[in-house]
């Protein structure tokens, strides 16, 4: 299968943590131009702009129904997906069977519909939509199965050729929000489609479309109507035309040109990449999500075999509310409902976003090391008592005089934590990383002061150091002062702490998994699971873990996946 193309993922920007595309879709920079462009047309308005600008209605349905392997005439664009269904419900006769699960955009214009005396709303059992259960509902008076492509709470996919089946020639309507565009699925078996743009599609608000099929023409009556949807509609003669014969009998009135050309980029941009590279690119992500949660011991609660880009999930002992709220603080986006999570990622969304939700999920289910655990927003803006500091750095350098060296680091910006620094006893420079002693420290939640204690500088000289933990009005540490000085070497000294002071995050991160190998005393290729354990563990009291990407190396370094190395974390933090 085609693998997604970088062009396309270019096209957009939207924070790593975000992971709510089933609520609404950042739109790409396509979207964001064209609208731009035919603004700016429409602020130099001539002879000829109007009509200029209304030729992307057309460009817009020809790209949808590309998209529905259908054509501009069985196509109308709409503004949103409720309107698409309501003009169904109200357009349809008989009884109409859905799910009392659906989402209330599909169970409001059926109840209205049956209120206003035009259909008969017979409830499904709320439950995955399944062909053997529309078959068991289905009467000799059901005219109409309305239904969603994918179930907005358990990212179910229907099996809509199976139900095409089992409906037989009764009319199928299809709620195709949460899939189009993002899974393969055979459109052309509805006889009503409808889809919104802002979520999947990406396309911002105010943007949709319907495809209707031959026997849906036929047999639904339209009437929600408009003008635009009238039989020569620039007829303007003083009598009520009848509906036109195609899908623009379906119309209201003129849509925005703006937003029309901004959905035609957006369905676009679907064709360019290919909705198969979409999918695949989507299934990967959803199933990186799955393989950290279970890793945490959560429960997965949507689909699993029959699934889209929907991952719903409850965290024992953890109220949704509260796992939101873990989430959010790391700048993860998701939709928290009373009974679960739901994440859903997109093509555009990067590998690290698993990390970032496994980081907040630790958090919460650790409370004592959330301080370790670096949140999808990386270089955050540094509290204000460190920035109060930064400049006093050099002046207490200065009054201590040649031989000393001090330094503050910013605990939100772990492991390369150094935001100023003056003297030159370690070597070291702002941006560089904290000593492996101190990163232990700071991983295993001992943040009291430590002063006067011995150790040796990357040259071997005797150091005296003192660190001091500074912390925020309640009491947090945010970050640390050090000061490190030469001093000579005594044999009435206390012994020294052994610490590494090295120059850059890639010669900690080496120096901490040599180190811990060493210790599990066996090579590599020789070692089992309960050596490779040991390591983790090692590691995990080193704070290793704060290292970016430190997972990914350590997996190459054991010759594990990065999945293994959080299982093995799981089990040790248990």
């Amino acid at each position: 299968m085609t693998r997604i193309s970088p062009r396309y993922l270019l096209q957009f920007d939207e924070p790593a943590g975000y992971l709510d595309f089933a609520r609404f879709g950042p739109p790409s920079h396509a979207v964001l131009d064209t609208t731009a462009n035919l603004l700016e047309a429409a602020t130099k308005a001539g002879p000829s702009t109007v009509d200029e600008l209304m030729r992307q209605e057309t460009r817009a349905k020809a790209a949808a129904a590309r998209l529905c392997g259908s054509d501009t005439d069985h196509t109308v664009l709409l503004p949103h997906t409720s309107l698409g269904l309501f003009q169904a419900a109200f357009n349809s006769h008989g009884e109409v069977l859905v799910s009392a699960g659906e989402f209330p955009a599909n169970t409001y214009p059926w109840a209205r519909a049956s209120q206003a005396g035009r259909v008969v709303l017979r409830r499904l059992p709320a439950g995955p939509v399944t062909a053997s259960r529309v078959a068991e509902a289905l009467t000799p008076e059901t005219t109409v199965v309305s239904v969603s492509a994918v179930d907005f709470r358990t990212g179910y996919r229907a099996d809509l050729a199976a139900l095409r089946e089992v409906v037989g020639d009764r009319l199928l309507v299809v709620d195709g929000i949460q899939g189009f565009g993002v899974i393969e699925a055979p459109w052309e078996v509805a006889d009503v489609l409808v889809v919104g743009g802002q979520k999947w599609l990406r396309a911002g608000w105010g943007t949709g479309f319907a495809v209707l099929s031959d026997r849906a023409l036929e047999r639904m009556d339209p009437i929600l109507s408009g003008w635009t949807g009238a039989r020569d509609p620039g007829l303007f003669d003083d009598e009520i035309h009848p509906a036109d014969t195609t899908a623009a009998g379906w119309s209201i009135s003129n849509l925005s040109p703006i937003t029309s050309g901004a959905f035609a980029a957006a369905l676009e941009l679907v064709e360019e990449a290919g909705v198969g590279a979409i999918a695949l690119r989507v299934s990967e992500r959803v199933a990186e999500l799955e393989e950290v949660l279970l890793s945490l011991g959560a429960s997965i609660v949507s689909a699993v075999d029959r699934r889209a880009g929907i991952l719903a999930f409850e965290l024992p002992g953890h109220p949704a509310e509260q796992v939101g709220a873990a989430l959010s603080a790391a700048g993860i986006a998701a939709t928290v409902r009373p009974e679960h999570v739901r994440l859903s990622p997109h093509a555009s969304t990067p590998v690290s976003a698993a990390e970032a939700v496994r980081s907040a999920l630790e958090s919460l289910l650790h409370p004592g090391t959330s301080v370790t655990f670096p949140s999808v927003v990386s270089g955050g803006a540094t509290h204000a008592l460190l920035a109060a500091l930064i400049p006093a750095v050099d002046g207490l350098a200065t009054m201590l005089g040649p031989g000393n060296e001090v330094l503050l680091h910013d605990l939100s910006r772990l492991p390369d934590s150094i935001v100023a620094i003056a003297g030159d006893v370690t070597g070291r420079s702002v941006g560089g990383p904290m000593t492996d002693f101190l990163l232990g420290l700071v991983r295993r939640g001992t943040t009291q002061d430590l002063t006067n204690y011995r150790t040796h500088g990357p040259d071997g000289r005797a150091i005296r150091s003192s660190t001091l933990f500074l912390r925020d009005a309640d009491g947090v540490a945010v970050g640390c002062l050090c000061v490190n000085s030469e001093t000579s070497p005594s044999p009435d000294a206390p012994a020294s702490r052994p610490e590494t002071f090295p120059p850059d995050v890639d010669s900690l991160q080496r120096f901490l998994v040599e180190r811990a190998i060493g210790k599990a005393g066996i090579p590599v290729d020789l070692m089992k699971k309960r050596h490779k354990a040991a390591v983790v563990r090692e590691l995990d009291e080193a704070g290793f873990f704060l290292i970016k990407d430190a997972v990914d190396h350590l997996a190459t370094h054991l010759d594990v996946t990065r999945y293994t190395i959080y299982n093995y974390l799981n089990e040790i933090r248990a």
